[in-house]
């Protein structure tokens, strides 16, 4: 999953970026909403962390602008403001969610995974379609191949949760292994085996594959 990070504020902007790099997404990280409002149109983007106060265009301007153009990226804003009008004026933008300033690295964690859940599924059961073949409950971590249950090993499933919630990146084998296995003991020649059994129960395109970078789900 790929973030675009506005915030002004460097201490708070790199360990917000650190944290989440650690957690397996991949961050822009900007400190000034006119360079990250034309990254935005540059690149695409899964979710968008704004700061209001910045310098440059602010975090309302900018949904305000990305909205008039039709860009809909979900968008969680960060800010020590809490009255009324303000937070009025970002639902009015279609902003998603807020988070209060100072907040808990943890907490931004968990409000990104809900709003991964609401946002990209495609119904109330958390049921994602991968193809007109295959689709996944995140909710009950099962894999269905034509509304038919895939038998899977617990890691199998927890793998394929953790590929599909950053669908179209390449999630290197050490971040599976601090992700999943949690840096236990175990060889990268496992995990690979692992990868292999996956494919075996699927197809071998299930999971695509990239030398020396990495595995992912496709969008």
């Amino acid at each position: 999953m790929k973030i675009l990070l506005l915030e002004d504020d460097y201490l708070y902007r790199v360990s917000i970026k650190e944290y989440l790099l650690d957690n397996g997404f991949v961050i822009d990280d900007f400190e000034d909403g006119d360079r990250a409002l034309n990254a935005i149109y540059e690149n695409h983007y899964d979710l968008l962390l704004l700061d209001i106060r910045v310098p440059g265009m602010d975090g309302f301007e900018l949904v305000a602008s990305l909205r008039q153009s039709h860009i809909q990226t979900p968008v969680i804003i960060l800010t020590s403001l809490t009255d009324i009008s303000s937070l009025s004026k970002g639902y009015e933008l279609r902003c998603n969610d807020y988070l209060k300033k100072p907040f808990e690295l943890l907490e931004l964690k968990y409000r990104i995974k809900q709003l991964i859940k609401s946002i990209c599924f495609h119904s109330d059961e958390n049921l994602i379609m991968l193809n007109s073949t295959y689709s996944f409950d995140i909710q009950k971590n099962t894999l269905y191949k034509d509304k038919n249950v895939v038998e899977l090993t617990q890691k199998e499933r927890e793998v394929i949760s953790f590929l599909i919630q950053n669908r179209g990146i390449y999630i290197s084998i050490e971040n599976l292994h601090e992700n999943i296995w949690g840096n236990r003991d175990i060889s990268y020649a496992d995990i690979r085996m692992c990868i292999k059994r996956i494919r075996d129960k699927t197809d071998k395109t299930f999971i695509t594959t990239k030398r020396f970078v990495g595995y992912k789900i496709d969008k």
